[in-house]
């Protein structure tokens, strides 16, 4: 039974709302103009708090500072994520460097993420440094049971890092970093808007004993911005900080639940489709609590999927929903040897990936009931395990670096049970702020189930699939300091056995395929400054503009491409922070964004000739007032209500407008 009530027209109009947007902003700005500065303001929030911080990321086996990294890795601060104008996953990750987001619906209900080229299943998915990437489909990667407000800050690294975290971390990876239970401040935030959209987010951190707790709640709902693209989404999560003498321990565990109308996601000629999934996912792990010189995890997430090709009013010969249980269990330890200027790593990691289906996989002898259901049944599955080997070796002078490695990967799934996949990073400090790098890394991705097992009506998978494998080199330079930090990269990532879903011209069928060869080229470079030399007051906080530039040796010249050539040829990030009065600020960020690659509109039944993307302009701005612990901010996407297709026929929200009030509990005094 679906639980959603049907949507209903808004009659508001993209106009009528940006009246609305300006405003409400221009009332914020007069009561922060009006309002006294107060003492009781908190500062992690404050807008005068915005800066370049040295973060240490997790783009190497052992942590090293951001400045020392010899790979192009970009931190979104927790300071960017407050003061972003969107309140989704997504959306921060919309406007980083070399990151294409493609959504399906509106607020996070799918999103597929990819880096430089790839697919959205060359993009591995950590979640506080677990791996919790879907084996069943990369357009499930993106139901993570932690809301915006629970998160401290993002990591994402671009380029190969197979040699890191294991197999699929191909064309990069996100490492997702919730706040730490021991420095957590309690919060509430609801937010409200458009199309009956609602939020509703609490952080409540606690301590027993020398223990540290934090338990994070969230809900939203949308009616859907028009026919059948409503949804609901309900997130849980708790994390557990405990220091054992010189021992850390990190629990951690989260449950998401979320429904949504998916309007033509899989196929235009079925438009009332219909789909619900929900995680579970558990983690513990052992840490070093001086240099984490060492640490341990165990690991496991369930993921269910029930997908509808008819919401309501099947048709006589449809007969049953898909429905989709997979299991991924994981350990991973490892350990770090130091000295002088040398740093020796190793590691180990075991993965098992299995999946129960009524369509994906291999068939069962004895089907197994789905629970909740009178007649369906899983009659077929699919298991595969993985144990990989990882070494990596540093040396570091004042002025050169070299960091070296290999992944040694055992798997029932490779042709030959073993392959190694090496890779290294120099770098040479050629002035203090200036640093030149270059990497060259082997790397692969396994295909996903539903790459090997899918069958449908349009829809052929393909169980003799070989993993995607490619060599990717880069070299770049990076600028840090003071208020400046500056980057710039070339690369070429050489890949083989590329999988993607294609069809001929003439054909209504995809069938999946590993193309011969597909070699990326690119370049990029950006920018972020903080006009400090202006002083403290001055209007312009915070900007940061960034490019990058794509192009593939490979056409669809003969076939269409679903995914692979659909690529970003072309993409501009400006974003900027403002401020407005002594409380209160303005953030805007502007993309343009230019796809290569065209896609297959489909009306009446048939699908047309072949139509290129067209680039398009990208905004979205967001102004907030904080007095005392509370912080109001009124957040605007899509403010040219531009017509955006990231995937061929499924309709994309215009003007979004969502009004929010925060509290926040201020820090306690030193």
């Amino acid at each position: 039974m679906n639980y959603f009530r049907k949507p209903h027209q808004i009659s508001f109009s993209a106009k009528s709302a940006a009246n609305v947007f300006l405003f409400v902003s221009i009332l914020l700005i007069q009561l922060s103009g009006t309002a006294q500065v107060n003492n009781d303001s908190i500062p992690n929030d404050s807008i005068k708090k915005i800066s370049l911080t040295p973060f240490i990321v997790s783009a190497q086996i052992a942590p090293t500072v951001q400045s020392e990294l010899l790979r192009v890795v970009h931190v979104i601060s927790p300071e960017e994520i407050q003061q972003a104008p969107v309140t989704d996953l997504g959306g921060l990750l919309e406007y980083v460097r070399g990151v294409d987001i493609r959504q399906r619906g509106i607020t996070g209900a799918q999103s597929d993420i990819s880096m430089r080229g790839g697919t959205f299943d060359q993009v591995l998915i950590l979640l506080n440094g677990v791996n919790i990437s879907d084996p069943q489909t990369g357009h499930h990667n993106m139901d993570i049971p932690v809301d915006v407000s629970a998160i401290e800050r993002i990591e994402v690294l671009q380029g190969s890092g197979a040699r890191i975290f294991g197999p699929n971390a191909f064309a990069g990876a996100i490492n997702i970093i919730t706040a730490s239970p021991d420095k957590a401040l309690p919060s509430v935030s609801l937010r409200g808007g458009l199309y009956g959209s609602a939020e509703l987010a609490a952080n409540l951190p606690f301590k027993t004993k020398k223990v540290y707790h934090i338990l994070s709640l969230s809900g939203s709902t949308t009616d859907g911005y028009t026919e059948n693209t409503d949804y609901k989404k309900a997130n849980a999560y708790y994390r557990m900080n405990a220091k054992i003498g010189k021992t850390k321990a990190d629990v951690q565990a989260g449950y998401v639940r979320k429904g949504f109308g998916a309007n033509s996601f899989y196929s235009p000629k079925f438009p009332n489709q219909f789909e619900e999934t929900s995680t579970i996912f558990a983690a513990a792990g052992l840490s070093d609590t001086n240099a984490q010189s060492w640490k341990a995890n165990v690991y496991w997430r369930r993921h269910y999927d029930r997908f509808e090709l008819f919401r309501n009013n099947p048709p006589a010969w449809y007969k049953n929903h898909n429905y989709h249980l997979s299991d991924v269990a994981g350990a991973n330890m490892h350990k770090t040897f130091s000295w002088k200027k040398h740093k020796t790593s190793l590691g180990a990691d075991f993965r098992m990936e299995h999946i129960l289906s009524n369509v994906l996989g291999t068939t069962m002898n004895d089907p197994i009931q789905v629970a909740g259901t009178d007649s369906a049944y899983y009659t077929k599955s699919a298991q595969r395990n993985g144990f990989s080997i990882i070494a990596e070796h540093r040396f570091a002078t004042k002025k050169f670096s070299v960091s070296g490695g290999a992944l040694l990967y055992f798997s029932n799934y490779l042709e030959h049970d073993v392959s190694v996949y090496p890779g290294i990073d120099l770098g040479f400090q050629i002035t203090e702020p200036l640093r030149i790098f270059a990497t060259a890394n082997r790397s692969l991705r396994l295909p996903n189930f539903t790459n090997l097992y899918y069958s449908s009506p349009t829809n052929i998978g393909n169980p003799l699939l070989l993993p995607e494998e490619a060599i990717s080199i880069e070299g770049g330079l990076k600028w840090n300091h003071k208020n400046i930090l500056a980057e710039v990269a070339g690369f070429q990532r050489y890949g083989i056995n590329m999988i993607d879903w294609v069809r001929d011209d003439t054909s209504t069928v995809w069938a999946c395929k590993n193309l011969t060869e597909v070699n990326v080229s690119g370049i990029e470079g950006g920018f972020t400054m903080l006009p400090e030399f202006f002083g403290k007051k001055f209007f312009l906080q915070r900007v940061s503009v960034n490019y990058t530039f794509l192009v593939s040796n490979k056409s669809s010249e003969g076939f269409v491409s679903q995914y692979v050539l659909d690529y970003m040829k072309h993409k501009l990030d400006i974003k900027a922070t403002h401020r407005l009065t002594a409380d209160a600020g303005f953030t805007w960020q502007l993309g343009w964004q230019d796809r290569a690659g065209g896609y297959t509109p489909f009306s009446e039944g048939v699908y047309l000739a072949e139509v290129p993307y067209k680039p398009v302009w990208l905004a979205d701005a967001g102004v907030f007032y904080q007095w005392k612990q509370l912080r109001f901010t009124v957040n605007a996407t899509n403010l040219f209500n531009t017509e955006i297709i990231d995937h061929a026929n499924v309709s994309q929200p215009g003007f979004m407008l969502l009004f929010g009030i925060m509290w926040k509990c201020a820090p306690a005094a030193m």
